[in-house]
């Protein structure tokens, strides 16, 4: 891409009020514009057998201004082992997912509780993520006291809630889970949601984790609370999937594609960099319009993804919670 390919993006992207949620993705559309490194914001990569692993660090407040997100560390692990239906993947491909949680998730005890916040909408396929897990994650907060201490041994009180949307609920997500934190007094919150991605190579291929929480809706256009410590009170680890994208990002990206294709033609591809952005959008526009321009678009493979995705996440967030728990006890919940 040039400069000018990235600035026409991201002024789509403002147009047609849509936030990246991917912080890599940000960072690298950010980074293309200004045809530079971004002050105050760092990335370092290294690779897995099966991923490539990239850790966006917002270190001030001039760069959580440029990227419009706020300080702390967004880890992105790239694979394609979500999309295929092998077991050997999915377990490699948790281990590096354990391996980057740890890296945001620090107990100072076993005993420290977990409030699992899975959020989305359990009747859209491409939104029931956090729902997903959430029903999976073992729930261990109404054990404690009531079964034997060496049987828990290793087991860390956790509970886990599937909150529901706006839409269906008429409460704030934030509303749902301040009143369970009054009672649960959780020590940390991790939250899980379906994201949009600013590319389609992105569905299914790629999961964030962040240490600063979580806007649900945010990279669709629908502003909720955030969930984070400054609304919730307590520190909130927030771990996403990709699994729509805009169809004006993909109309932009078939443009931008197809004028590629006549580089060879210098006159026409000088051309295309003149023409007003403006004009751009209101094609995209256009196109979109029997769709209020809010038109989302998800593979048809989107079942297996959501599976796959939330047995890799599910089995990772259990080693992490449960590092030490007994074997036998276990087995209980498989």
């Amino acid at each position: 891409m040039t400069n000018n390919r990235f600035l026409r993006k991201g002024y789509l992207l403002r147009n047609f009020n849509l936030q990246m949620d991917l912080a890599l993705e940000a960072h690298d559309l950010l980074r293309g514009a200004r045809g530079g490194e971004i002050p105050g914001v760092s990335v370092e990569e290294e690779h897995s057998a099966n991923a490539v692993i990239k850790t966006v660090t917002i270190s001030d407040e001039a760069g959580s201004r440029a990227m419009q997100k706020p300080i702390g560390t967004y880890i992105t692990i790239s694979s394609e082992a979500l999309k295929i239906n092998n077991h050997a993947e999915h377990e490699q491909l948790a281990a590096v997912l354990t391996d980057a949680l740890k890296q945001v998730i620090h107990f100072r005890s076993p005993l420290e509780s977990v409030l699992v916040i899975g959020l989305g909408n359990w009747n859209a396929i491409a939104d029931s993520l956090g729902p997903r897990i959430a029903n999976k994650t073992m729930a261990t907060r109404h054990l404690m006291g009531r079964v034997p201490q060496e049987i828990l041994k290793g087991v860390r009180p956790v509970s886990a809630i599937a909150p529901g949307v706006l839409g269906i609920t008429g409460i704030e997500t934030a509303e749902i889970a301040l009143g369970v934190i009054e009672k649960v007094k959780p020590d940390l919150i991790i939250a899980f949601d379906a994201l949009a991605a600013g590319d389609v190579s992105r569905i299914g291929a790629t999961i964030q984790i962040s240490n600063t929480g979580i806007n649900p809706g945010s990279g669709l256009g629908n502003h909720r609370t955030a969930l984070n410590e400054e609304t919730l009170g307590v520190p909130v680890i927030a771990v996403g999937v990709p699994t729509v994208v805009n169809a004006a990002v993909i109309a932009h990206n078939v443009l931008e594609s197809f004028m590629e294709q006549l580089e060879h033609k210098p006159q026409l591809h000088q051309l295309w960099d003149q023409l007003p952005q403006p004009l751009l959008n209101n094609i995209v526009e256009q196109t979109l319009a029997p769709y209020t321009n809010q038109l989302t678009v998800t593979p048809k493979e989107i079942d297996d993804i959501m599976n796959n995705a939330t047995n890799v996440i599910v089995k990772s967030l259990t080693t992490v919670l449960h590092p030490q728990m007994n074997e036998d006890f276990a087995n209980c919940f498989v």
